[in-house]
């Protein structure tokens, strides 16, 4: 595998649970990636440190496997809170806000071998069809940097769509999901409300408008992470 951005999240997690390369090699490969593009694009914020991303996959390499995105390198939409991770809703009310604990989907996603490298821009709260905030700043459109890469998931569509992460998570009320990943040539899934569980925290009328979902650069990458975020919950 030469170059292992240009494969799928499927044919990487197959050849990591097969021998055939390693996390090291995969996460290398993004981040490499993700230094050359990123300055230029701000779809990837709050990125983690080098070395430690890199201690993490080698321990992925020894360590047991997980589940599908094992050693998989992912950046989550920053409207969802990772453990430990600077999670801004694109607001600078939280511009330096770290929850402690995973989000229900997120949890999922590290249950299964996630590293998550950082997060993904959007607009402040998820609310606009174009990714800019005032914490972070606009991100562009990987095929033409002076278009917009769509909202409110586009820093996850410009990442994708850019090579940055194999695969991405979003969500969606009004096209949040389908609109970036039109812009920028992905796919973007909205999964039928329920399907995917949202936390129990926070308004209970517009949250039912909403719901998380996939997005990836193949039906089959969005199949295999539609199943890990779906499920009931007991909360």
């Amino acid at each position: 595998m030469n170059d292992p951005t240009g494969s799928s999240a499927a044919a990487l997690s197959r050849a990591m649970a097969a021998g055939r390369i390693t996390a090291e090699a995969v996460m290398a490969a993004h981040l490499d990636r993700i230094e050359a593009l990123n300055p230029r694009l701000n779809a990837i914020v709050s990125l983690r440190p080098r070395d430690q991303l890199m201690a993490e996959a080698r321990a992925a390499d020894r360590g047991s496997r997980k589940g599908w995105l094992h050693g998989l390198p992912v950046a989550v939409k920053d409207l969802a809170a990772v453990a430990g991770l600077r999670t801004t809703w694109g607001s600078t009310i939280f511009r330096d806000h770290v929850p402690a604990a995973d989000d229900v989907v997120v949890a999922r996603m590290r249950a299964a071998g996630t590293i998550f490298i950082g997060k993904t821009n959007t607009p402040e709260w998820g609310l606009g069809s174009h990714s800019f905030n005032e914490v972070f700043g606009v991100t562009r459109n990987p095929y033409d940097p002076a278009r917009t890469a769509g909202g409110s998931s586009g820093g996850a569509a410009a990442a994708l769509a850019a090579r940055l992460v194999p695969v991405a998570d979003g969500s969606d009320m009004m096209g949040s999901l389908r609109n970036p990943a039109a812009f920028c040539n992905v796919y973007g899934f909205r999964p039928s409300w329920g399907l995917v569980p949202g936390d129990p925290i926070g308004d209970s009328f517009m949250s039912t408008m909403a719901t998380l979902g996939p997005m990836a650069r193949c039906p089959e990458d969005l199949a295999h992470l539609l199943a890990i975020m779906a499920g009931p919950h007991p909360a």
